[in-house]
């Protein structure tokens, strides 16, 4: 079970110098290894409400799990995954499910989503879903590496055709976003598997960090700030010295091994 991981973990989310309120939500889940990230979308403050859906329905979702392995899930069990791939998948399809009928419920809510990636460290391995430009990465040593692939039209373009710096950096829609949690009935999520070491240094974040820093500075500044929270705010501020455009969350989770 999830238990057995050990893992120490931090986080942090700021409004940036832009915004007047704060669409991100995140959630350090710790009995259960857990870690999200959702950024909201929407007019009315109804990204808010999206991203807040999303963090609880996960969190309240691994705790029934958690209780009752055989309890009966909303989704039949993929073969092709296991256990907690399934469990952290089905999550996501339910928050999505969730924000989906409740966006159509309430008019004020209409056309709200919001992003969402999730680290579950269980056993000996870390499992990752994700949905939108939200993204994970991990530092090992002194690599960081991006390990989820936005889902994005920015996205979409450079993998159809070769893009220059200059073209991308210009790219008149960066915030298009071309799958996230509630737009649709169903949702596709990403699943990752990844083997960890110990000091393994896993960040989840909002494109408000991602989009205002470079992997040098995220590598840098991680690596600098021994102390998870001491570093997650540091990477806050220097999103927000760097503009600070937009909602700005980070979660940092290190892997310490299993026991």
């Amino acid at each position: 079970m999830p238990g057995q991981a050990r893992v120490l973990s931090a986080g942090t989310s700021d409004v940036g110098r832009k915004r007047t309120h704060n669409e991100d939500h995140f959630a350090l889940v710790e009995a259960e290894h857990l870690y999200l990230v959702a950024d909201g979308m929407g007019g009315h403050s109804s990204g808010e409400v999206a991203s807040q859906m999303a963090v609880a329905t996960m969190s309240e979702f691994f705790q029934a799990t958690s209780a009752d392995p055989e309890a009966t899930w909303p989704y039949k069990m993929d073969k092709t995954r296991g256990y907690e791939e399934n469990r952290l998948v089905t999550g996501i399809k339910l928050a999505n499910r969730r924000i989906f009928e409740a966006a159509q419920r309430e008019s004020r809510l209409h056309g709200m989503g919001t992003t969402m990636v999730a680290l579950l460290c269980a056993r000996d391995q870390c499992l990752i879903g994700h949905v939108g430009d939200s993204r994970v990465y991990r530092l090992r040593g002194n690599t960081l590496e991006q390990l989820t692939e936005d889902h994005s039209l920015l996205n979409d373009y450079r993998k159809m055709k070769s893009m220059t710096q200059d073209e991308i950096d210009n790219f008149p829609h960066k915030n298009v976003i071309v799958r996230a949690l509630g737009m649709k009935e169903t949702v596709k999520v990403d699943a990752i598997m990844d083997t960890p070491q110990a000091g393994d240094i896993y960040m989840l974040c909002s494109d408000g960090l991602s989009g205002q820093m470079t992997g040098d500075e995220i590598r840098d500044l991680v690596t600098k700030h021994k102390d998870l929270k001491a570093a997650s705010q540091a990477l806050i501020d220097k999103a927000n010295e760097n503009g600070g455009p937009d909602n700005i969350t980070v979660v940092l989770a290190r892997w310490m091994g299993a026991s």
